[in-house]
């Protein structure tokens, strides 16, 4: 029997690294919410900026009626799908019915968790128990859409608002800056993919999980993401400086290309991110740099971690 909304409870997690004063700004936020989550599970990724000070002060400053505080200190930095898979696991151990993820630099407005889970249970009414996901439109600070956190829909995106509900739009795929995930789908799908390190672990974990049923986005559940620059990212934009982080996202969009959808669209990702770097005028050391990590591709095929196997080991 499903619970209702009163006693489904929600553990917010927040991967934080070398951003101390955003993740201030989060964490306010995440106190002004209508909705309280039952815990804040906050995981600092061994950053070097003081968070670590921060974070113990204002542990033992805590004092939310009804609030648990975890706060958890990685040794070293394991990137958010590492903090996010961390943090997801702290949640299932703790019997959260839902884990609320988001980036150190997402900020909820104040009915944000309340419009997500009631747009969940609204689409679990329409769509049936498997609804594996609900995620928030993400707003860059000025109002606008953020252009790299747009959630990907389905065929038949309108399908609940054609039965009266306006703000849910159907979808495959969304980024991690305000997903509320149900308890079940950690215990039947796992975690996300640690050792992805950072990029395409959202899309990877949301396509994991819409295998039977779509997810949604709730179009009046609002964050703001302060990311800098408002703009979308292609394999053109490689340069010196973001080198590093493209290098993942080949690599671990090249596994799933190749793992889970098969040699041909392995290739096609292989050949379009060649295009895009010419067409960029991409310096030739850092387009080798990218083919080396195609090739790498080949072998890096993580296996599934799954909450409930760790939490058998420990009893």
């Amino acid at each position: 029997m499903t619970k209702n909304n009163t006693e489904q409870t929600v553990a917010a997690v927040v991967v934080t690294f070398n951003r101390l004063e955003k993740l201030k700004t989060v964490l306010q936020s995440l106190e002004a919410q209508t909705k309280l989550p039952e815990q804040f599970i906050i995981v600092n990724n061994a950053s070097t900026d003081g968070t670590d000070q921060f974070l113990e002060k204002y542990k033992s400053n805590f004092s939310l009626e009804g609030v648990q505080l975890e706060v958890i200190h990685l040794p070293e930095n394991v990137g958010g799908a590492g903090g996010f898979s961390a943090g997801m696991r702290r949640g299932y151990e703790l019997g959260a019915d839902f884990v609320w993820i988001f980036d150190d630099d997402g900020y909820p407005q104040p009915d944000a968790l309340a419009k997500l889970v009631d747009g969940f249970n609204t689409a679990v009414d329409e769509l049936g128990p498997d609804v594996p996901f609900a995620c928030s439109m993400v707003k860059y600070i000025d109002g606008t859409i953020c252009e790299m956190n747009n959630p990907v829909p389905t065929w038949d995106w309108g399908r609940l608002q054609a039965l009266g509900h306006s703000n849910l739009v159907m979808v495959t795929s969304a980024s991690f800056v305000s997903v509320l995930i149900p308890r079940w789908i950690m215990e039947a799908y796992g975690l996300p993919y640690k050792e992805y390190f950072i990029w395409f672990d959202d899309a990877e974990y949301t396509l994991r999980i819409t295998k039977v049923c779509p997810g949604v986005e709730v179009l009046d559940s609002v964050v703001m993401h302060d990311m800098g620059v408002n703009k979308g990212v292609n394999f053109s934009m490689i340069d010196e400086k973001n080198a590093w982080k493209f290098a993942y996202g080949v690599r671990n969009q090249g596994s799933y290309r190749l793992h889970h959808e098969g040699k041909a669209k392995f290739l096609l990702f292989c050949a379009n991110v060649a295009i895009q770097m010419r067409r960029g005028g991409v310096a030739r050391k850092l387009r080798r740099q990218m083919y080396s990590k195609m090739w790498e591709a080949l072998r890096f095929n993580p296996s599934v971690d799954y909450p409930q196997q760790a939490a058998k080991e420990v009893e």
